[in-house]
């Protein structure tokens, strides 16, 4: 198969002036404690429709006869693919239909219509928003833009890496999230053409990788499950297209834990100010979680930046509790007036918030005259905690 070259990148990128932003690169120097070198990150967040989708989409869509035009075009996508689509569609005069997952986050959704597309909801998993959206296509001539696995896509996506080539001319490895392969394809595409020495490396969340089974089988498999917090990067099958790129100019695909990918997107908000949805932090996870793992300098894609805020809490909280900045504790204390008011007392005087307590005298592991107690407490670090526990057994407090 052919591969993208970097004349259709090139091309790409003049064709998008105008159309998509130049994206900052920010330096990353909390990463650079870990990675023990230059760290920097680069910001398609901070793209038109929050994530870097926009380029392949408007590629793509600009490249139909009048004709084609004519007949519309169907897309089917988590959120960012569909935005991206939308919006090009919009941009170019031309009627967009977009199949999503039924619990697509509903900022995701809302931004879609915004742009013009009319959205239909179907399906548990995109694989299901994909064959309704083909399917539609089959019914109407309308034509079916696939979210990464057609040159066009790949070549859009490709402008990340001639930017991140200007930005950081020294970069020793590239980290771009990746689900279906369209932006790490394209990046490597670009990035290996014109500096080959570059480790380009794809991140895949360990609960969506497809790839890594299937560069192993030598062609595309089905990921045996897809239960990630990830959504962007949730696809459970590599495209033909998609899967050469990969295949042929990438250097390693790496997994990361869901715990990683919280604390990613909880340092990207807290430490770099920036709103960075799970699939976008893939690339930052892959730091925490690997540190030392990469050649510096290193350019760490933030893919995207679309989160619903009700998620956002909830990751939020799961990355402060993977990072030990929260604390549960059961213990056993005498029934006896001022047991609890000690305890909490110990505890606040070691620093530590108390966000929640349940007193409870029905449990089996009781003696008459014990009360268990849980507690829910707001921390500063594993070591903190480590403080707290070690202070508390020795105040002879009986832990369950």
């Amino acid at each position: 198969m052919k591969l993208v070259s970097a004349n259709d990148i090139h091309a790409a990128r003049e064709l998008l002036a105008g159309v998509v932003r130049l994206t900052p690169m920010e330096h990353a120097r909390d990463l650079e404690r870990l990675q023990g070198g230059a760290v920097h990150l680069k910001c398609e967040n901070l793209q038109r429709t929050g994530s870097f989708k926009i380029r392949g989409a408007y590629r793509r869509l600009h490249g139909l006869s009048e004709a084609e035009r004519a007949r519309g075009v169907v897309a089917a996508s988590a959120g960012n693919h569909a935005q991206g689509v939308a919006l090009a569609a919009s941009l170019l005069g031309i009627t967009a239909t977009v199949f999503m997952p039924e619990r697509a986050p509903l900022p995701k959704l809302a931004a879609t219509q915004g742009y013009g597309a009319d959205v239909h909801l179907h399906g548990a998993v995109l694989e299901e928003s994909l064959a309704e959206a083909m399917a539609f296509a089959e019914r109407t001539g309308a034509v079916f833009i696939h979210p990464f696995d057609h040159p066009d896509i790949i070549a859009g996506q490709g402008t990340v890496g001639l930017e991140i080539l200007e930005q950081v001319p020294d970069v020793g490895t590239v980290l771009v999230a990746t689900g279906g392969g369209g932006l790490v394809g394209g990046v490597g595409a670009a990035v290996k053409a014109t500096k080959p020495s570059v480790r380009v490396v794809g991140v895949q969340a360990d609960q969506a990788a497809a790839f890594p089974p299937s560069l192993a089988a030598g062609e595309p498999v089905q990921a045996p499950e897809l239960q990630t917090m990830a959504d962007g990067i949730a696809v459970g099958k590599p495209g033909p297209v998609s899967y050469a790129h990969v295949a042929g100019l990438v250097d390693d695909v790496l997994m990361v834990s869901e715990e990683s990918l919280s604390r990613a997107v909880l340092l990207c908000l807290e430490r770099r100010k920036l709103v960075v949805e799970p699939a976008g932090a893939a690339a930052v996870a892959a730091l925490m979680q690997h540190p030392g793992a990469f050649t510096p300098p290193v350019v760490a894609v933030l893919s995207g930046g679309n989160v619903d805020p009700l998620l956002l809490l909830h990751i939020i909280q799961h990355g402060m509790t993977a990072g030990g900045r929260y604390l549960a504790l059961r213990l056993r204390i005498p029934d006896r007036p001022g047991s609890l008011a000690g305890l909490l007392g110990k505890v606040g005087d070691l620093g530590a918030n108390v966000l929640d307590v349940e007193h409870s005298r029905i449990s089996g592991a009781l003696a008459v005259g014990e009360v268990e107690v849980a507690l829910n407490l707001e921390t500063r670090g594993p070591q903190h905690c480590e403080q707290l526990v070690d202070t508390l057994r020795r105040a002879e407090y009986t832990f369950l």
